[in-house]
């Protein structure tokens, strides 16, 4: 029984210390904000018939030190005529004030849905 007890305080006293550790392990890191806009779709192109989404992403890194950089994702919901549907996902990089990206999809594939994920911290500045 003493050993349950020695094993459970241990379990205690680290799970406080670690509570205790000064927030300076996460101090230092911000998010920039970035938000999808001009979002077109193209006319197929000819031979492949692939169609081009392209859209402008706005970075507000305001809260980031300058020349602050890194990368996000664009998580997709694709609609397909002839077969299943699927969301995937893609990555790209972020610089202030603003970046175009693009993704090719095919004759009969159509965008549902897209949503900004996984976006990098950045050193915050002052």
């Amino acid at each position: 029984m003493s050993n349950y007890r020695i094993a459970i305080s241990a379990f205690l006293a680290g799970t406080l210390g670690l509570m205790n550790l000064p927030s300076a392990l996460g101090q230092g890191l911000c998010r920039p904000t970035l938000a999808v806009g001009q979002v077109s779709l193209s006319p197929m192109r000819p031979p492949t018939l692939e169609r081009k989404w392209t859209a402008v992403v706005s970075i507000d890194a305001s809260r980031c030190a300058s020349s602050s950089r890194g990368a996000f994702d664009i998580v997709f919901s694709r609609l397909k005529e002839t077969g299943p549907d699927v969301e995937f996902r893609q990555r790209f990089d972020w610089l202030s004030p603003s970046v175009t990206v693009e993704v090719d999809f095919w004759a009969d594939e159509a965008v549902a849905g897209y949503w900004i994920d996984n976006i990098a911290p950045c050193r915050c500045g002052g």
